[in-house]
This record gives structure tokens, sequence and C-alpha cells, in this order.
């Protein structure tokens, strides 16, 4: 599928917010749901999901710092697991247990990147074993390609505005759980990264997303014990 036929899908789908580009991205591709994270030094981000499904995908990545979107952007080229239920010994046990049990059975991803720049992933899941087509994987790198120039577009300022909100609020996300990481590492007399690690590990362990167990401990709601 031509990349210009691809923006040409997305507008006429009223891409007016991420969430719009996620669900062309799993329309367009004709799979069961789609994401986007963008990654940085810190690990990778929820930034969009098509569904409830895809949204639990991109937190459990964010929430262990594992997963294929991870994988994706540090290889920097597409991954493919195309039965989650499969191999035990396969990659992301952490991801895998909690991927299956949102309802996703085969997941992809896909690098976002301009050049040598990587900004993040597209993840799609199918909810039943299988690969991907030809076409669908070629189509997938031409969505991840539109993507990135969507996100661009509205960094830079799109008249639409949704997008470019939602990528600067990622700004205070980030910021949120740096400080909780930072405050853990001088509650534990850790390093700020093993904060992290133990920030996750409980997110994890209690079963909810990252950023509000951030919230609780800035506000004090929660302390970790060693």
């Amino acid at each position: 599928m031509h990349r210009d036929r691809l923006i040409a899908m997305i507008a006429a789908l009223g891409g007016s917010s991420t969430r719009d580009l996620c669900r062309a991205c799993a329309e367009v591709l004709g799979v069961s749901g789609a994401g986007i994270s963008v990654i940085g030094a810190a690990g990778s981000e929820p930034l969009c999901a098509s569904d409830s499904t895809a949204a639990r995908i991109e937190e459990l990545q964010y929430t262990l710092g594992e997963g294929p979107c991870v994988e994706a952007h540090a290889r920097r080229g597409p991954v493919a697991e195309p039965d989650l239920g499969g191999d035990a010994r396969a990659r992301w046990p952490g991801f895998r247990a909690g991927a299956l049990a949102a309802g996703a059975a085969a997941v992809f991803a896909f690098p976002l990147r301009v050049g040598a720049v990587r900004i993040g992933s597209l993840t799609v899941y199918q909810d039943a074993p299988g690969p991907l087509t030809d076409d669908q994987h070629r189509d997938a790198l031409a969505m991840a390609e539109v993507a990135v120039h969507e996100l661009l577009v509205a960094q830079a300022g799109d008249a639409t505005g949704g997008t470019a909100d939602r990528l600067a609020a990622l700004g205070a996300y980030r910021a949120e759980v740096h400080q909780a990481s930072g405050m853990i590492s001088v509650q534990l007399d850790v390093s700020v990264a093993e904060g992290l690690v133990r920030l996750r590990a409980h997110a994890f362990r209690e079963g909810r997303p990252l950023a509000d167990v951030a919230a609780d401990v800035v506000a004090h709601r929660i302390r970790l014990e060693r």
C-alpha cells in the first residue's frame, strides 16, 4: 500500500487525535488493535491505543520495561511474536502473561524513526495466534512512516491540537515518574535507576498503571518499603 494512500485514509478517518491515529492503524492493517509508545532513555511511554486491550499492552510495556515495542526500538527493526501462548521459554515473560490476560494472542511491533532518529514504536495485536500476512507487514511498515509524519506535524503545532496536547502532556507524565523514582531512591537509599525498578515492580505487583503509582508516591499516599 502506497504511503500517500495511507495518509489519505487517515485523513478520511478524521485523525484529529492520537486515538484516531491508532484506530486508523488497526483499521487499515486489518488487525485487532494498535498502540503507539514514544521511547526515551527512561523507557517506553504510552501515547495512544485503539482499544482497551491495546491500552493494556502499552501500559504493560511501560510498567515492565519489556515487550515488542521496546525490542523493536532497540533493534531498529520489526519484531514479531505470532503466538504469545506458545513457547514457555520465549521472551518477555512478565509482558506475555499480562498481554494474554488482556486478550492478545499475537503481537507485532514496528519502530517509528526518521533516519537514524528513533522516537518510539507502533505495536499491533491480534486476538488469535498467527503471523501477519506479507501485505499486512508491508502496510505496517508504511503505516509506521505515516505515524511518524502525523506525530511530527502535531509536535510542530498542527492546528488540530489534539495530538500536540497529548505529546506535551507526556512531559508531565514523565516528570512525575522520575520524581517518584527520586523519592524512592532517597527513602530506600538506592540509586534513582533502582528506584524506578522498585516503582515498576510495585505497579506490576499491584496491577496498577505506573503513572498512578508514581502520583501516589509523589503525593505521599504510599511509601515503598525495603
